[in-house]
């Protein structure tokens, strides 16, 4: 009997030496997989939310800004710099989410800049300042069939196309107005809406998502100038006006934020903590609760995050990705 039971004894040693041995392997495996891909200064990137792993889908050494995904979840829109620092260096491009097929949709002097698909991914709607001020224009999805949609007679910003409305800034208010351009309705009124402080933008609202039922807007509102940056919360608003709820009270610069596919969760970046540069990405529910920061550890201090969107299954997160030189 005591023979037998050293020799258990020795067979589970045996056991689990090998176990440790293997978990090291898995262990350092894991550690080379979880980098971040760094080629151009810019790219588009994907984080797996489940394994937590990051990858590269394009890189670019000139800007890549307002990243969105079409409603079947197979193709990229976004703005780029080409060949200049200018406003009007700056084009549209579609891709599919792989990183092939990449299209340059525009080509002229103007800016053009935030595009937002259409529905049935036929059409895009992007802001332009070919005249005085930025206004909202529509074209195919192969940049053909351009046409002005909608001009307030001041600058028109951040604009999001669900369903037959799209949601944009104007005066530093969040309207609507429909995909044809008629009927623009004013959603959110605060009171010192256009007052310039000490921040880079006036105070008011900024930055509208249509919930994916279209019933819901997230926004951004400048609470405070204490930050040179702002001081922003978000706020989440129904359709009509109604129903205005505060679903931050930190007054972090943050914004940019975006629905998931579900309309359960929000996922958007804090660009700074008081003085403190972060360009980190944040998630929470809906509601305001369980709010974290989504980054992973193995993020460098110098890859800052932008324009973060859910994967059509709200899998995953693409991100535009930058450098900071």
């Amino acid at each position: 009997m005591k023979i037998k039971y050293e020799e258990n004894q020795i067979i589970l040693f045996i056991f689990f030496i090998i176990v440790i041995l293997i978990g090291g392997c898995d262990e350092s495996n894991s550690t080379e997989e979880k980098t971040v891909p760094h080629e151009g200064r810019w790219g588009v990137y994907e984080l797996d939310l489940t394994t937590n792993i990051t990858l590269l889908i394009y890189s670019n050494s000139e800007k890549v800004s307002g990243l969105q995904l079409d409603h079947e979840g197979n193709n990229f829109v976004f703005s780029k710099t080409t060949g200049g620092t200018g406003d009007n260096y700056e084009e549209i491009f579609t891709m599919a989410i792989d990183g092939s097929n990449l299209e340059r949709l525009t080509d002229n002097n103007y800016l053009d800049v935030y595009p937002s698909w259409s529905p049935d991914g036929s059409r895009i709607a992007f802001l332009s300042k070919r005249e005085i001020d930025l206004d909202i224009y529509v074209m195919d999805a192969d940049g053909s069939n351009t046409e002005k949609l909608y001009d307030s007679g001041t600058n028109d910003a951040d604009i999001h196309w669900i369903g037959d409305k799209i949601c944009f800034t104007r005066n530093s208010q969040i309207w609507i107005v429909n995909d044809d351009g008629l009927d623009p309705f004013q959603i959110t009124n605060p009171s010192n809406a256009g007052q310039w402080g000490n921040a880079n933008l006036p105070f008011g609202d900024y930055d509208p998502r249509l919930s994916p039922d279209g019933s819901r807007i997230v926004f951004e509102r400048l609470t405070d100038d204490v930050s040179p940056h702002g001081n922003y919360d978000l706020y989440v608003i129904n359709n009509d006006g109604s129903g205005e709820t505060a679903i931050t009270d930190n007054g972090y610069t943050q914004g940019l934020a975006s629905w998931s596919h579900s309309g359960n969760k929000i996922v958007y970046i804090v660009s700074a903590i008081a003085d403190e540069g972060k360009y980190d990405m944040y998630m929470m529910n809906a509601d305001g609760t369980d709010v974290h920061n989504i980054i992973p550890d193995y993020y460098q201090p110098l890859f800052l995050s932008h324009s973060a969107i859910f994967s059509i299954d709200d899998s995953k997160i693409f991100f535009i990705g930058e450098w900071w030189e």
